[in-house]
């Protein structure tokens, strides 16, 4: 399985300690260069960036097609843009990413895509996590992941954890 990831995905879990998930759930997984960057910014450190840097399940991959990551970084950052383009290039069988309009993109060129919460309703149902709304609560807090009260709420009835 080819897994191709934005900076949001990664970033965010290994924030929280969890990036151990996309490994379990997924082994390895490729970012595009610009993701990387974007990671490891120049002259700081993001948080969870040292335990990205760490992963040598992480790959870093270049795009060859310029011309469509150019395209599409009229709507998106080069991150999102290079991820949508690895994707293609490689054709993956997922792509992570968080991005509304990204998505969007991804669904117009055909790639399959999934986000945070998706991954983590995925490793409830696998078994990976015993339950989802801890793990939420900590994106929200340690992460600043935004997630609004109804799709909170949507999420727990979906991986029966609704109270």
């Amino acid at each position: 399985m080819i897994i191709v990831s934005d900076t949001s995905v990664v970033l965010n879990l290994a924030i929280i300690g969890r990036l151990d998930l996309l490994q379990e759930m997924y082994g390895a997984i490729l970012i595009p260069q610009a993701v990387y960057d974007e990671i490891m910014v120049a002259g700081t450190v993001k948080a969870g960036a040292k335990e990205i840097e760490r992963a040598d399940w992480i790959k870093v991959r270049s795009v060859t097609n310029r011309p469509l990551v150019t395209s599409l970084e009229g709507e998106l950052d080069a991150g999102e843009a290079e991820a949508i383009v690895l994707a293609v290039e490689v054709e993956a069988d997922l792509l992570l990413m968080d991005e509304r309009k990204g998505r969007a993109i991804a669904n117009r060129l055909g790639v399959s895509h999934t986000g945070v919460l998706g991954i983590l309703a995925k490793a409830k149902h696998d078994g990976w996590i015993e339950a989802i709304g801890p793990v939420m609560d900590s994106l929200m807090s340690q992460a600043g992941f935004w997630v609004s009260k109804g799709l909170y709420n949507h999420i727990l009835q979906v991986t029966d954890e609704s109270k």
